[in-house]
């Protein structure tokens, strides 16, 4: 599908996905993709739309085959007993602020920590996090997409790619440098979520190791990346935070970040079967592009019937928020209500 087809059709599917918020104008492709990817207005301008800043092709990220097994990384025994996290503490609430990037090493559109050395951009997240702290320590994140949703089936048909091992570690390693944590982001393509997080599981013991889902890439049968929107339920985000429970309470782990990525109503459904699972934390990130007041549209829609103890995301988009208008900023974002616990830039 070239630029201007997968354009209109983006625009087509915008129009059809009902509960999201008031639309923006499409954001013009990136780049072209061969597995039909583009870019896309948000529930903040690209509302019920698949974009290709989630979506680049294998060839345009370094991942591993899907089936294979992680070869390398920390001890599969885990962190010793009563571990903290970075800087101290069992809990990330109230005390913490989350403040991180997103990305895949050396793809751009991916977002800020695919862009040059990774240690830099580590730094740069503590610099960013300055501002956010408002009482509170702020914890640098580095979110590796560390499952890729893919525009092919792949060998095993389910349209997705992993990253290496050593990539894993990498993040990890970066992540330590400056005290923060690491989470590992899941586009599953048509693989199962819990099967996917389970793939990790030898990070996911280490105490400084946490997860983000993105169901708008979670597909159904018969479903293709890119040209419909993924959707997951509370009751499948509550298996894989049941799933972080058992891990924190076998190898006595502090507290554990879940995050899932929303930008539509839609993407979600029956978010009160969300259930809280001690030592996890779990964060509904708001994503999409947009203006600053259509942002905040789409803050107030999806944060106004949180779950009980499900604390608010926010995400920023450094590149794809400018084409609207200027890029939020710490004064504003902190002035939402909930005010976030996490902050993302991509």
């Amino acid at each position: 599908m070239n630029r201007a087809t997968a354009a209109a059709v983006l625009v087509a599917l915008a129009t059809a996905l009902a509960g999201c918020a008031s639309a923006a104008p499409p954001v013009a492709p990136v780049a072209p993709a061969p597995s039909s990817a583009s870019t896309s207005p948000s529930t903040t301008g690209r509302s019920g739309t698949p974009t290709a800043r989630h979506s680049p092709t294998t060839a345009a990220t370094p991942s591993s085959s899907a089936s294979a097994p992680a070869t390398t990384g920390p001890p599969a025994g885990g962190a010793s007993a009563g571990a903290q996290l970075p800087g101290g503490g069992r809990t990330l609430f109230p005390e913490h602020r989350l403040v991180g990037f997103a990305g895949v090493p050396g793809s751009r559109a991916m977002g800020r920590l695919g862009i040059g050395d990774l240690d830099d951009r580590a730094q740069e997240i503590l610099e960013v996090g300055e501002p956010y702290a408002d009482g509170r320590k702020v914890l640098p994140v580095l979110e590796l997409i560390a499952t890729i949703v893919q525009g092919a089936p792949g060998r095993d048909g389910k349209y997705r790619s992993r990253v290496s091992a050593a990539t894993v570690d990498r993040h990890l390693a970066a992540a330590r440098e400056v005290n923060g944590i690491l989470l590992l982001g899941i586009q599953p393509g048509r693989a199962d979520f819990l099967t996917e997080v389970k793939h990790y599981e030898r990070w996911l013991v280490q105490p400084d190791v946490g997860l983000a889902l993105d169901p708008e890439w979670a597909m159904g049968p018969g479903q293709v990346p890119m040209m419909v929107f993924g959707h997951t339920t509370g009751a499948e985000i509550d298996s894989i935070a049941a799933y972080l429970a058992g891990l924190v309470k076998a190898h006595d782990l502090p507290e554990k970040a879940l995050v899932f990525h929303q930008l539509s109503p839609a993407i979600v459904s029956r978010q009160k079967d969300i259930r809280m699972h001690p030592g996890v934390a779990i964060i509904k990130s708001v994503d999409g592009i947009g203006s600053p007041a259509n942002k905040v549209s789409t803050w107030t829609k999806l944060t106004k019937n949180l779950p009980k103890g499900v604390h608010a995301g926010f995400k920023l988009f450094y590149e794809e928020d400018r084409a609207f208008g200027p890029l939020m900023t710490p004064k504003q974002v902190l002035a939402l209500r909930p005010e976030p616990d996490y902050v993302l830039y991509e």
